[in-house]
């Protein structure tokens, strides 16, 4: 980011997770002041979350709720403990930090668990995400980032998936909400020009990352030596991208709002953020198979519903704003995620290597 006299003021939702953690620590080499903020619900491990905010500076044993915290080695990091479905308190949060610009990472995540309590996603996709569009009128905020996903492609049959492609098929709930989220926010972007960009992640992954997720629950099946559910019989294909590369995106794009213009145009913006090389999904189990020195035991099963057979980034628009494009292959980013699982989980059971 440009260096400017006032030191832009960044709000980082979701900072506990998984891409806003590395966000977060991302940011700290930039001139700015990040406030992170996130419910830290227990939707998978709590330690993971413990473990992210520890290493941004606060104590997870110590959260008390609408509460602002001064990282405790990071001059430049504060956090509050807030779900974005309490409107006071996401209110009063904006009129006394005068944020420059808000980056919407928290969600209620997982496409196969919407369909087992769909509520928590009208909760906090619907009705936070609408409570943060209101804060960000409200306060004149200068630039509107929030994460969408590549779910909202669909069953798409038209390969590699562009932003000018129809979404309005989703085949899950959480993709639905996504979609939401990204008329939601034209809608505002239009009425009350707030530059706004949309980021379609594609299949993140690495060191500090959601259990549920495949290579996450693979590896741990591995070790253990128990079998891998493979859907549709292995004929997978997915757009893994590596969390640095989404990362670095997110920071090129801050400096890029979308231009408000003369009425009609509308400062709104939606980019893919993937590595535009799907890889087959037994094409990760055999790289995890080589790093962990272990045969995986597979359970081949049908496609479940709610699920695609294939990912698919077009990123030339991303390229061609920020001169930067996801290119970290899976081979080295799952040995970093390997490195670091071993260092976090199973140091005692694993090869060196």
């Amino acid at each position: 980011m440009e260096n400017t006299n006032a030191t832009p003021r960044i709000l980082l939702t979701g900072s506990a997770g998984f891409i806003g953690h590395h966000l977060l620590m991302a940011l700290l080499k930039q001139p700015v002041m990040v406030y992170g903020l996130d419910s830290v619900n227990s939707y998978y491990d709590p330690e993971l979350k413990a473990g992210r905010l520890k290493i941004q500076g606060f104590d997870a044993k110590n959260l008390p709720v609408n509460t602002l915290l001064t990282s405790n080695c990071h001059a430049n990091v504060f956090f509050t403990k807030l779900d974005l479905t309490d409107a006071p308190a996401l209110h009063k949060l904006f009129s006394e930090h005068h944020f420059d610009i808000v980056i919407n990472l928290a969600a209620q995540a997982g496409v196969r668990h919407s369909m087992e309590d769909p509520q928590s996603y009208v909760a906090s996709n619907l009705v936070g995400f609408a409570n943060l569009l209101e804060c960000c009128r409200n306060f004149k905020i200068k630039h509107f980032l929030f994460a969408s996903s590549s779910s909202v492609y669909g069953n798409n049959q038209n390969i590699p998936f562009a932003t000018t492609h129809f979404t309005d098929t989703p085949v899950s709930f959480y993709a639905a909400t996504k979609k939401a989220n990204e008329v939601m926010a034209h809608s505002y972007a239009h009425l009350y020009q707030i530059p706004t960009t949309g980021l379609r992640f594609f299949t993140v992954y690495g060191p500090w990352g959601r259990p549920d997720m495949a290579y996450f629950s693979f590896t741990k099946a591995i070790i253990e030596e128990t079998p891998i559910k493979i859907y549709n019989h292995g004929n997978m294909l997915r757009d893994f991208t590596y969390v640095d590369d989404v990362v670095q995106s997110i920071i090129r794009l801050l400096d890029f709002p979308p231009l408000i213009k003369a009425a009609p145009a509308v400062p709104f913006k939606l980019l893919n953020i993937g590595n535009s090389k799907p890889e087959h999904l037994l094409e990760l189990v055999a790289l995890l198979e080589k790093l962990l020195h272990k045969k995986a035991i597979l359970d081949l099963q049908p496609m479940p519903p709610g699920d695609v057979p294939a990912t698919y980034a077009d990123v030339q628009e991303l390229e061609a704003i920020t001169n930067y494009r996801p290119s970290t292959t899976l081979e080295a980013g799952l040995t970093q995620f390997v490195r670091w699982y071993r260092r976090y989980y199973e140091k005692k059971y694993l090869p060196a290597g």
